[in-house]
């Protein structure tokens, strides 16, 4: 008897949602294939979280290393190596799996390497090969959103995904965007060296972060010698020698910067691309329309991560691709469930976001209680020297914790005992009688939910 399709799944993208789902639904006994356009593993092996936190790592350890001098450590001499610098960023992400399918195929999935495109409910096409499934997951991710700048074709500039990648450290780096990436990107050159302009169209840094965030970096910003152009709009990019011209209306007014390097670091949009349109799945350009289940409007295609817009982070991505195999594989009423989820931009200080901010609040009009305790409430401030940043909880009108931001260092970590709190509908009380390391970062959350109580 022939059987009906060729894959019981075919997952396309094989990123944080693609390969997460891939991989669980083959040790369930699906017959599998993954689709991949680009790099095995997606953006996060190969362009953004692993290679960005590698390099920051490296150049944040650089700056640390210069500051010595104020603890009695010589580092007048202190040098580095741009080339390694960059290839030790390469080796991280090659260890961590990077444009690499051998994990996939020997889990017993099929690999194909191309761009997928539907051509009914049921079959897509990768280049000259027609593959049929009983059912899909699309987990495409997204990619660098239109900008809008005029840009001539002899006008050479970088995206995040290759930015890390520039051969000789620039002088001067102009970054277009002042979200998570621009702000990771902006301090990255400038504790290697570089002058750095930062420019956005909005009020302040990190617009998506409550405005404290915003207010601290621009002070730290400045202290690293990072020109900070707010409610400013790039429009153009001109060549001028071997340099650039960037040209920005700000105040009402045209002006004009010269550098030797411009990053663009503009935001993204779901990768869409798809032929949707012939599979009958309802979509926007803000990605695909999915149910909490994360299937679309045609019921055996599932979509995951990026690809259906929203927040964007690895954690989503996972989520997402769990809730979708448990009802690709009929064992599950699990739906998806982004309680605690944490949002971490990677600069120095880190910045950690859990929950709801006060943003949302005032935007929804929800009447909250916050409380707002800078570093310097903990000693360990005193110990490493460190000073820039503040823990803040928002606690909504039953008096549980909704949602809350860590801006310090390791604040990914800190903000973990935040996530428990959120999803596990914590008081003031309960988190402050938990027992916190004396002398350390975590007593942040303990003494901002004592202040609280």
């Amino acid at each position: 008897m022939k059987k009906r399709f060729d894959y019981d799944l075919v997952v396309i993208g094989s990123g944080d949602a693609g390969s997460e789902a891939a991989l669980i639904a083959a040790k369930s006994g699906l017959n599998v294939a993954l689709v991949e356009a680009k790099k095995w593993g997606g953006s996060n092996l190969n362009t953004t979280n692993v290679p960005f936190g590698a390099a920051l790592h490296a150049a944040f350890t650089y700056k640390q290393a210069v500051a010595g001098a104020n603890y009695g450590i010589s580092s007048g001499n202190l040098r580095y190596n741009y080339p390694t610098l960059v290839n030790w960023k390469n080796q991280a992400s090659k260890k961590a799996g990077a444009n690499s399918k051998h994990i996939f195929e020997e889990a017993k999935i099929e690999c194909i390497h191309g761009t997928a495109r539907f051509m009914s409910k049921n079959e897509i096409v990768v280049g000259k090969n027609t593959i049929s499934a009983g059912k899909f997951l699309i987990a495409t991710g997204a990619a660098t959103a239109d900008t809008g700048i005029k840009i001539p074709e002899n006008v050479d500039y970088y995206l995040p995904e290759n930015a890390l990648n520039i051969p000789r450290l620039p002088k001067s780096v102009f970054v277009v965007g002042a979200g998570s990436t621009g702000c990771e990107v902006a301090q990255y050159f400038a504790a290697l060296g570089s002058e750095v302009v930062i420019a956005d169209i909005a009020g302040r840094l990190l617009p998506r972060e409550d405005e404290e965030v915003g207010q601290v970096l621009d002070d730290i910003f400045k202290k690293d010698n990072i020109k900070v152009l707010t409610q400013s709009r790039v429009i153009a990019l001109e060549k001028d020698g071997v340099d650039k011209k960037v040209i920005f209306m700000r105040g009402g007014q045209e002006k004009s910067i010269k550098v030797s390097t411009v990053i663009l670091c503009t935001g993204s949009a779901p990768n869409i691309d798809l032929g949707l349109d012939n599979a009958g799945v309802k979509y926007t350009h803000d990605g695909i329309k999915v149910d909490k289940t994360m299937q679309t409007s045609v019921k055996h295609i599932y979509a995951a991560g990026d690809i259906t817009g929203g927040h964007s982070s690895t954690e989503k991505a996972i989520i997402d691709a769990r809730v979708a195999v448990a009802h690709i594989l009929g064992k599950s009423k699990l739906t998806a469930d982004y309680a605690g989820l944490i949002r971490v931009t990677n600069t120095c200080p880190e910045v950690a976001q859990v929950g709801i901010s006060e943003d949302d609040c005032i935007r929804h009009d929800r009447k909250i209680k916050k409380i707002i305790v800078p570093l310097q409430a903990v000693q360990k401030s005193n110990i490493t020297n460190n000073y820039n940043g503040f823990v803040k909880l928002i606690f909504g009108k039953a008096g549980t914790v909704i949602g809350g931001t860590v801006m310090a260092p390791n604040a990914g970590i800190i903000a973990q005992e935040l996530a428990y709190a959120v999803k596990y509908e914590m008081n003031a009380t309960e988190i402050a009688n938990v027992p916190h390391v004396a002398n350390d970062w975590s007593e942040l959350i303990r003494t901002a939910a004592e202040r609280m109580k």
